[in-house]
């Protein structure tokens, strides 16, 4: 299993906490990333958007592609993950732009490529917003130019929404035969696409039995294709306490919801603009993608063996949020990873080895 986690760029995750104790600012999330590096953690998913979804619009929120390409020069080991829109960056350019920063990251970029869903954003910002089975047309071809222009040495293309022509990218990727494209969505229209263009599924969060079917279904989806396997994430919210009435407590915390938080409108926007497998509940309006139906609540024991069942569904990568971020990531790298990574815990001072390869080290109580 591969951890991996939000990057804070919206200032936190919690709809109807105000002040998270993480600013959303350069200085926050630089330093969170190099110090995740040491902590264990593998991959930082670096979100799109130009407004802020969790705080509200009015509240600041941080570039995904600029951001990225100063986390390059100043991280090391950690995987890039930023979430690219086809309607917000044409594909040759964008193709471009990832080539140069795969090589100031040294090969560790990849793409997790979204479909937009907030019209309001859009509006503001001046550019096209397609409805729903529409935007996948667009995907499509999208990722048939950026593939094009990292694998050709000259690519052309006349397509419904882009035309390239005899166009010249260099230098190509570290990462061959490209950089890993993510993807994510609930509708047959993104499953199809999904299975058939992209590397890696990433998921909403579901208990294990569920993200189990949904496995399944993607694995058979490319064998019929005739592709090779790919990759697993799911994402998840993270409350880690010493015992299971202190997480408790702490999710009654963040999930007491208040419909006049700030971004409870455009939460109902996406809402009204996506294709859900469920219905949606306050809970989840308060934690966003759903994140504690993973059930990742408890004592670091809980939690560690809740994700030995995720990888038995098959899941290769979590992608987790947790609120204060630079905390609560101390605190899961310290009680639970040891647990789920008993060799790797070996070689960090602080951490004993228990019988059947546990680890162990005090978890507080509370913040």
């Amino acid at each position: 299993m591969r951890f991996g986690y939000w990057l804070p760029v919206f200032g936190g995750w919690l709809r109807n906490v105000p002040d998270e104790q993480m600013a959303a600012s350069w200085d926050y999330v630089s330093r969170l990333a190099r110090r995740s590096e040491r902590l264990g953690f593998d991959v930082t998913l670096i979100a799109e958007l130009n407004l802020n979804d969790i705080k509200g619009p009015d509240a600041p929120c941080l570039d995904a592609w600029t951001t990225t390409a100063a986390l390059a020069a100043v991280t090391e080991r950690l995987e890039l993950m930023v979430a690219v829109r086809p309607t917000f960056h044409p594909p040759a350019l964008c193709a471009k732009q990832a080539a140069n920063i795969d090589h100031i990251s040294g090969g560790r970029l990849t793409l997790n490529v979204v479909s937009s869903w907030w019209a309001d954003e859009a509006r503001q910002y001046g550019v096209e917003f397609d409805q729903h089975d529409a935007r996948y047309g667009r995907t499509a071809e999208w990722l048939e130019v950026v593939s094009g222009m990292w694998a050709e040495p000259r690519f052309s293309f006349s397509g419904k929404h882009y035309r390239v022509e005899n166009a010249i990218l260099e230098p190509k990727p570290v990462s061959r035969p490209r950089p890993t494209v993510y993807a994510g969505g609930e509708s047959e229209a993104a499953k199809h696409l999904i299975a058939q263009r992209c590397d890696a599924y990433l998921m909403h969060g579901d208990p294990p039995e569920r993200i189990a079917t949904k496995v399944a279904d993607m694995r058979a989806r490319r064998e019929r294709g005739g592709l090779p396997p790919m990759k697993f994430g799911v994402a998840g919210y993270v409350v880690c306490r010493a015992t299971a009435d202190a997480a408790r407590r702490e999710v009654a915390r963040i999930t007491d919801v208040r419909h006049s938080a700030a971004g409870y409108a455009n939460y109902q926007e996406w809402l009204a603009n996506t294709q859900l497998e469920q219905q949606v509940s306050l809970e989840d309006y308060s934690v966003s993608n759903r994140g504690l139906k993973v059930g990742l609540a408890g004592t670091p024991e809980q939690i560690a063996e809740r994700i030995l069942e995720f990888e038995r569904a098959g899941v290769d990568l979590l992608l987790l949020q947790f609120s204060p971020q630079h905390d609560e990531m101390e605190r899961f790298a310290e009680g639970v990873i040891p647990l789920v990574r008993p060799d790797e815990a070996k070689r960090k001072p602080g951490f004993s080895v228990g019988a059947h390869g546990r680890t162990h080290r005090a978890v507080s109580e509370d913040r």
